[in-house]
């Protein structure tokens, strides 16, 4: 029974067994003639206690060096606990100390930090109770992702993460060169890119959506799963420079065959990591938010409500309420229209399609009216919009149109435009940003929490 997980201990309880653990000390009691110490080693929520007593051959040598932070190695029996707050206990025989952390120096003693002072030291926030459980869960969701698509036949694909296409046309892209910053090559007062690395102006991308289709009109349904950039210059809890995005397309499918998948996947996440990550998601409810699981699994219960953009205007602007943004037809929909929609009118999540086609993608499929598009956002309470898609434009004269109406050079969207010109099929999908997901499901304030190591607007310390 050695190198168990201290999960697996506690959900096999290997009575009477020697056992070896390896993990980082997160507390310790000393008294006459024992130690108490508690041990962690990531694989769950639980510390186990253990007990050193003075028979132990170097005692008086380890028991200065067991501090909070120190790793260590301890062999010993699993027994039953008298104590209350833990049903078993590890009574070591023998007590390696791997690495020190010397009390002065290791910030993460008993005192609690605030989130923002971890984001400081993100190299040691994942050994907080907090950052623990979140990276359980993203790495659940992770898993609980790649599930779905799976075992409903769509194809995994990795697309680049440098390009050359704007996706989203609002030209906030992170460049990618090579040229020298202190003497950029200039021709006709322009940068002159065929000196540049590919000959071109290259960006990181927004989206792996594009380059998506191109397989989706090849094989069916498919999904990506990468990070995409933002050079937006907000510094809010809600942005990221760098993030996460799940992109499934599907082809021979239309607006309302996206909507029901849409709502399908984000009702299975929810499903799977409420079953998978009980211990963690029971933190979130405590320590962060007590309406977290009652909330989640309503959104699970309940059938998403469907109203179109025109009936969400008219919703809003009967409700009197003096919104930071004035309402009107033709507006981009503000989180606090969104939050207004799912928590006080509805009291759901809300899925609204036919946007104006002024505030939307070029690629998106135009509806017979030539006004709005045939686009679709998921806003959920608390956040708002949590995914967004549309049926994608298959006719190739209406998309060149719409790509010149954004000021877009169709010349850069050649391959694009050519899946509207050999065998071009109706075909949609949709964007779930992951780390706004994770935010939504554990109840965490702040989007920079819920990333390893986040990078925002003005805010790279790692």
């Amino acid at each position: 029974m050695k190198g168990l997980l201290i999960k697996d201990i506690f959900q096999k309880k290997p009575l009477n067994n020697e056992i070896t653990i390896k993990g980082w000390i997160r507390t310790k009691r000393e008294s006459k003639n024992f130690c108490f110490t508690e041990v962690n080693d990531g694989s769950c929520m639980k510390n186990l206690q253990v007990i050193i007593d003075d028979n132990l051959d170097n005692y008086n040598d380890i028991i200065p060096l067991i501090t909070t932070g120190a790793s260590i190695e301890i062999s010993g029996n699993i027994v039953e606990s008298p104590g209350q707050k833990q049903s078993i206990e590890l009574h070591a025989t023998k007590v390696k100390v791997i690495g020190t952390a010397p009390a002065d120096d290791y910030v993460l003693q008993k005192k609690r930090h605030t989130f923002e002072y971890l984001r400081t030291i993100a190299h040691l926030r994942p050994r907080t109770n907090t950052f623990g459980a979140i990276a359980r869960v993203r790495n659940a969701m992770s898993y609980a992702i790649h599930k779905f698509f799976q075992e409903r036949n769509f194809i995994y694909v990795q697309t680049p993460i440098i390009t050359s296409s704007d996706c989203e046309g609002a030209g906030e892209m992170f460049q990618v060169t090579t040229l020298p910053m202190e003497n950029i090559p200039i021709n006709d007062k322009k940068i002159d890119y065929s000196k540049d690395f590919f000959s071109k102006k290259a960006s990181l991308t927004v989206s792996g959506q594009l380059e998506g289709e191109t397989y989706a009109c090849a094989l069916g349904n498919i999904y990506t799963f990468g990070p995409t950039f933002r050079a937006e210059h907000s510094n809010t809890t809600r942005h990221l420079a760098e993030f996460w995005m799940i992109e499934p397309e599907m082809a021979f499918c239309d607006i309302n065959e996206n909507m029901d998948t849409a709502e399908e996947f984000l009702k299975y996440i929810l499903t799977y990591v409420l079953e998978n990550c009980p211990e963690d998601m029971d933190f979130f409810n405590t320590r962060i938010d007590n309406t977290i699981i009652n909330n989640l699994q309503n959104i699970i219960k309940d059938k998403f409500i469907r109203i179109k953009y025109t009936e969400a205007i008219e919703e809003l602007t009967k409700s009197k309420v003096d919104f930071e943004f004035p309402v009107k037809w033709g507006i981009d929909l503000q989180s606090e229209h969104e939050k207004f929609l799912t928590e006080n009118v509805y009291k759901k999540p809300v899925i609204i399609t036919d946007y104006p086609k002024e505030i939307k993608a070029f690629y998106m499929k135009m509806n017979d009216d030539n006004k709005t598009v045939r686009a679709m956002d998921v806003l959920v309470p608390r956040l708002g919009e949590i995914i967004g898609g549309s049926e994608r434009e298959d006719n190739e004269k209406k998309l060149i149109n719409r790509i010149k109406e954004m000021n877009l050079n169709p010349d850069d969207y050649w391959w694009y435009l050519e899946l509207r010109k050999f065998g071009s099929i109706p075909h949609s999908g949709f964007g779930l940003g992951f780390e706004r997901l994770i935010q939504f499901i554990t109840g965490m304030q702040n989007i920079r929490d819920v990333i390893p190591f986040p990078r925002a607007f003005k805010s790279i310390d790692f």
